[in-house]
């Protein structure tokens, strides 16, 4: 019997096949998407330590230019204490010395702090360009792989979403409208096959959400009439095995 829950099924069916293909090509993008989206995060962690690099220069050098002005400051007042006239002239001249030097000291100590962090920073981008480079080439095979799944589906797809659209046509607008929600909402579960649980009692299952259904479900379905299951409010249909074992002795004369 070709009624309208049959026609729906083979949009249904349509639809898993489909989805089946499609996600394929999913799982292959979302796997280029992380190889990018991690390439993407070494590339900026690579630029914000080559920031932090060109800033410690920068400062380093600042402190080198103290450390030679300091210097010809010191040479300076060495000069003028060869040529002091009075003791109490040398000793203010050899204070102001060794505060220079003292100052002197304590810069160099912290360029040379500077200029370590600098050697770590770039031992890190060393590192990270060694990443980069590895992450590319796993990006590279990920976009290889993603291009080739997608030009594998394609015209498979394509044939596939012209006959959906053509069973899709064959269904009043109404339900195809009821079923689009229900796929949305339950995916793969939009539409399930009534299961026997005990033919001898009339007893039946769901095959979404397995809970009971009484046999006027059955009959309905036998009737050709569009049976929503009152559990889950999934689309229920017959496999052709399952009609057969159900449908009365006299019918099937």
């Amino acid at each position: 019997m070709d009624d309208v829950t049959a026609r729906l099924l083979r949009v249904f069916q349509a639809d898993r096949q489909l989805a089946g293909l499609q996600s394929r090509l999913r799982a292959a993008e979302a796997f280029h998407a992380e190889q990018v989206r991690q390439l993407t995060l070494i590339k900026a962690k690579t630029e914000s330590v080559g920031t932090q690099v060109r800033q410690l220069a920068a400062t380093a050098g600042n402190l080198e230019n103290e450390i030679r002005s300091l210097d010809e400051r010191i040479e300076h007042l060495r000069a003028q204490m060869n040529e002091a006239r009075t003791n109490k002239e040398y000793k203010a001249l050899l204070t102001e010395v060794n505060t220079h030097k003292a100052d002197r000291e304590r810069i160099e100590e912290e360029a040379l702090g500077h200029m370590t962090r600098i050697d770590e920073l770039k031992a890190q981008l060393a590192e990270l360009a060694a990443q980069e480079a590895d992450r590319d080439k796993v990006r590279k095979v990920a976009e290889s792989e993603r291009n080739a799944r997608e030009a594998e589906i394609k015209d498979r797809v394509e044939q596939l979403k012209a006959e959906r659209d053509a069973l899709a046509r064959e269904v009043p607008g109404d339900v195809m409208a009821m079923y689009a929600r229900l796929l949305e909402l339950r995916d793969e579960e939009a539409m399930a096959a009534l299961e026997i649980a005990d033919r001898k009692r009339h007893e039946y299952t769901c095959g979404a959400c397995m809970m009971s259904l009484p046999m006027e479900i059955a009959i309905s379905l036998l009737g050709g009439k569009l049976t929503l299951c009152p559990n889950c409010q999934c689309i229920l249909y017959l496999t052709p095995e399952t009609a057969g074992a159900i449908t009365p002795a006299s019918s099937k004369r």
